[in-house]
């Protein structure tokens, strides 16, 4: 097919690979702008439009769909589709229509469950056993058009955003693949039962809180890792925890209990595995007690 693609970050890349290696035609790749990042705060441009300015495609990237010149040019590129992952823009209906058999689009939960931003950190923050990716044909609603296709993958304990990241940006890519390549792609309507929305991860939310049972405060923690990284104080000092087990030990939560910082919880405890304080590399818990050590009975907060 002659695909129009749009996408923004790491997790687009593996869907515009898997096209391309399927031998579909791209003409133009479409990306959020570059955005200031780094100490320097130099403008960046996105991971799409790095990987297709790497293989000589052309890419754009409008603030805004909205125009009708923005909208005249897109229609103008005369594709079958438009594959759209985590673009971040408004679609007006004008795109939307544009295409000849539409827009479809990677969205990593099984929807109708988690429609929005943040379905990952959120499945992960819910304690939910399972998740998945969803190809639907895109409607003007939020994340409420037909669904195509749709794969699960269980959920594990040790799993943090990141790798959920991964693992489903690699499964989201092989299943919009599978839904090209059929002569007919069918899409039926989402359910109307089990409707959820996963809203925006704030900065707020990132505080820990050892008063929850062990099990919420190890999804809190996973969910948010790496970014923007579950926190508690010690010492006056910030210090993200990014990986952690539950532990089946009790005390006072928010009290270390042993030398390997093990942190009681309300019910359970939590010992965390990888951490990062301000201003150094995340690193495993035993190298991080040796340049900061926390000795047992201290409250942390």
């Amino acid at each position: 097919m002659r695909l129009v693609f749009m996408g923004t970050p790491d997790f687009a890349v593996e869907t515009l690979k898997a096209l391309l290696a399927a031998g579909h035609e791209v003409p133009c790749v479409y990306s959020q702008p570059p955005r200031p990042a780094g100490r320097g705060m130099s403008e960046r441009p996105s991971p799409a439009q790095a990987f297709a300015a790497s293989r000589g495609m052309e890419t754009r990237i409008p603030a805004s769909l909205k125009s009708v010149e923005e909208q005249k040019r897109l229609a103008a590129l005369n594709a079958d589709a438009a594959v759209v992952v985590a673009y971040g823009l408004l679609l007006p209906k004008a795109i939307l229509d544009a295409p000849r058999l539409g827009c479809f689009n990677v969205h990593a939960s099984l929807l109708p469950r988690w429609r929005g931003a943040a379905p990952i950190q959120r499945a992960i923050m819910a304690g939910d056993l399972e998740t998945g990716v969803t190809i639907m044909r895109m409607a003007e609603g939020l994340d409420t058009g037909p669904i195509c296709k749709a794969a699960r993958l269980a959920i594990t304990p040790e799993m943090t955003a990141q790798s959920l990241h991964d693992d489903l940006a690699v499964l989201g890519a092989k299943l919009m693949v599978e839904t090209l390549a059929q002569a007919k792609i069918d899409c039926a309507p989402q359910p109307a039962e089990g409707v959820t929305y996963a809203r925006k991860i704030e900065k707020s939310e990132a505080r820990i809180d050892f008063a929850n049972p062990a099990t919420e405060v190890r999804n809190h923690i996973h969910g948010l890792s790496p970014f923007p990284g579950a926190w508690f104080m010690a010492g006056g000092t910030r210090i993200k925890t990014l990986a952690c087990e539950t532990a089946d030990q009790s005390g006072i939560a928010g009290t270390v209990l042993d030398k390997r910082l093990t942190i009681a919880c309300g019910e359970g405890a939590v010992r965390p595995l990888k951490l990062q304080r301000e201003g150094k590399g995340p690193m495993d818990a035993e190298t991080f007690l040796r340049g900061f050590p926390i000795a047992a009975g201290t409250r942390v907060s």
